[in-house]
């Protein structure tokens, strides 16, 4: 049985408002109460977004943050960190890239960009964050835990090419959605992140059930135990990992529809909604 549950926002618990839904809710609290479940937030987005998220909640849950670069306990202490090398982070951020995607860099600070970000802004209705608007140019190379760079997808397909090549295996590159490339530390991501948490908890990541559904869930969802793809992950997820069980859509609560049906009737055939 799975000890420990961790779960992508994004197109996964959220919903395509980009609000958590009631039923969604009280499933959390019914994994942590029934079964002593311990929850784990794995997103992509800020410590300081994820924070205000849970005291909305009342939710005690362990964040691995920045798709992996930080991970803290339930009580907000900090258990392990990675940046970029200041080397890629000047690299990446004063690169002559041909593309018209913004730049948007992360570090404890929160969010920096020098973009108008508009739209962006609905996927932070939850909780107000919003960036600090900067010169990006003189952030501080060593201070930078990850970059983003946000266009349609084919323009970020052009992109990661150039930057695969200028980096050379110096980051980790990944789509954490289909308009947004990220770049990461090298060996930074949920999977690695989720396993030091398992490691911290005295688990083994086949204790772990996880449900994702972008290309930065992949090393995650292919590593524990009993990992779960959303019926709307990107198409090459479900193409990388075939193996694993697609659940229903993030606008129907898939995930609340899935643990219940897992708590409940476990003997039963698992169909999605």
């Amino acid at each position: 049985m799975a000890r420990l549950a961790a779960f992508d926002m994004d197109g996964t618990l959220l919903m395509p408002n980009h609000l958590l839904g009631e039923e969604t809710v009280r499933t959390l609290n019914r994994l942590r109460d029934e079964r002593q479940i311990t929850l784990a937030f794995a997103t992509g987005r800020h410590v300081l977004e994820m924070r205000h998220v849970l005291s909305k909640l009342s939710l005690e849950a362990f964040l691995i943050t920045g798709n992996g670069t930080r991970i803290h306990s339930t009580q907000g202490d900090l258990l392990h960190r990675q940046d970029l090398s200041p080397e890629v982070a000047e690299m990446v951020i004063h690169g002559q890239w041909d593309t018209q995607a913004s730049l948007h860099v992360f570090n404890d600070t929160g969010w920096l960009t020098q973009y108008e970000v508009g739209k962006m802004l609905n996927a932070h209705v939850y909780s107000g964050f919003s960036p600090k608007i900067v010169d990006v140019k003189r952030i501080p190379s060593d201070e930078v835990t990850k970059i983003c760079f946000c266009a349609p997808h084919d323009d970020l397909v052009r992109l990661k090419v150039q930057l695969d090549e200028a980096l050379g295996g110096q980051a980790f590159l990944c789509f954490s959605a289909v308009d947004c490339l990220e770049v990461l530390p090298v060996g930074c991501n949920k999977g690695s992140a989720l396993n030091v948490l398992s490691q911290h908890l005295g688990l083994t990541m086949k204790d772990c059930m996880a449900f994702g559904d972008a290309m930065n869930d992949r090393e995650m969802l292919s590593s524990v135990g009993h990992g779960l793809i959303m019926g709307n992950a990107m198409a090459q997820l479900k193409e990388d990992l075939p193996h694993l069980p697609v659940i229903g859509h993030c606008n129907k609560q898939a995930v609340s529809h899935y643990l219940t049906h897992w708590l409940d009737t476990p003997n039963l055939t698992y169909s999605p909604e």
